[in-house]
């Protein structure tokens, strides 16, 4: 994935054959927890939506690298005998890129899954997708990939891209028959936009400079 910032992103993500990367409501919530720690540090998050099989995130990139210390143990033995350790902790610090951030993160989260359900292989597919929904020239690009394949989104003409991204992320579990309105559906940030849930993931004074609402 290529990144830039100060520009929007919409990612996404499905299981391994389709299969689920969500088996319980605790899942969802870890998922989330991940989200806020290692996507955070480099950009806003402004919408975002778990499904069983697959998720997405609409996100403004504020930064490629951050640095990221890493507590090492060195042990030293000593010439007397029996021979003693001291321990010494040392703090390095050292740049991790965004993607890298992103492939920890579903990289661990596969190994939290495959200790739960018993299984091993991939638990995503192998390449994450990202869609810059604007660009340097400031044109927005409008295809979304679906379970069915890549939709064409033509906004109207009060609506940007962005807006058409939004509504699609929140629209997800309607579109896939599994509640009758956005707001039934827990695992996406529909509740936080309209004030049933005051979630801290998302960025809200981002989203309203973009004019985003639902």
């Amino acid at each position: 994935m290529q990144f830039e910032p100060n520009h929007m992103y919409h990612i996404y993500n499905r299981g391994n054959n389709s299969q689920k990367i969500f088996f319980t409501r605790d899942n969802y919530l870890f998922f989330l927890k991940k989200i806020k720690r290692y996507i955070l540090p480099y950009a806003d998050i402004l919408a975002w939506c778990l499904m069983p099989n697959h998720f997405h995130l609409m996100m403004y990139v504020n930064r490629l690298e951050v640095n990221v210390s890493k507590q090492v143990t060195e042990s030293h033995q000593l010439t007397e005998t029996p021979p003693e350790q001291v321990i010494e902790s040392l703090q390095l610090t050292k740049p991790r890129s965004i993607n890298d951030s992103i492939s920890i993160l579903l990289r661990s989260y596969t190994r939290a899954i495959q200790k739960q359900e018993k299984f091993t292989g991939s638990l995503f597919q192998h390449r994450t997708k990202s869609i810059c929904l604007t660009d340097i020239f400031g044109v927005t690009h409008a295809w979304f990939e679906t379970i069915v394949g890549a939709s064409i989104n033509i906004p109207d003409g009060e609506k940007d891209y962005p807006q058409v991204c939004l509504n699609y992320i929140h629209q997800n579990p309607v579109t896939a028959g599994m509640v009758k309105n956005a707001g039934d559906w827990e695992f996406s940030s529909y509740r936080d936009f309209s004030g049933e849930r005051d979630g801290k993931l998302i960025n809200r004074k981002r989203a309203a400079e973009f004019g985003l609402h639902i």
